[in-house]
């Protein structure tokens, strides 16, 4: 295993942990967050609040810079933006609608779209034994999220 690609001990699968840590934080802080608020303007004020801290952090360290970049990757960096806001819109409507029990364990079946999406148009290669993690992955969201 190449060391740029050793899981732990602050690779790839450390902060891969940290965010699925944070996610699960920002249902719970969510769910209470955004009773007695409409979901939409609870997104607003999450968004300004990660916009605030990205933008602390990047002048922090240094890595605060222009913008300019490849025109694919403006457009794609873009089109991942919309996706976020989109995500994100959806989730505090669904949080505000539901338990988040059950609200992210339909949220995570992300997980098994961008199994199906990277190997369609990423090229991306899974063994069988990574389809039937995802195969599980899919169907334990839909025990945990349904009764």
């Amino acid at each position: 295993m190449k060391v740029d690609q050793a899981p732990f001990v602050g690779g790839w699968a450390f902060w891969a942990l940290l965010s699925a840590a944070f996610a699960a934080l920002t249902a719970v802080f969510a769910k209470i967050g955004v009773e007695g608020v409409d979901s939409d303007l609870a997104t607003l004020a999450r968004t300004i609040v990660v916009v605030c801290l990205l933008t602390l952090l990047l002048a922090a360290t240094g890595r605060l810079q222009s913008p300019s970049r490849p025109p694919k990757t403006l457009l794609f960096l873009g089109l991942s933006g919309a996706a976020t806001g989109a995500s994100w819109l959806c989730y505090f409507r669904a949080l505000k609608l539901g338990d988040a029990a059950r609200v992210a364990p339909i949220d995570k079946l992300s997980v098994v779209l961008v199994a199906l999406f990277g190997a369609a148009f990423l090229g991306e290669r899974l063994s069988a034994v990574n389809w039937l993690g995802v195969a599980l992955i899919a169907g334990g969201a839909v025990l945990v999220a349904f009764r």
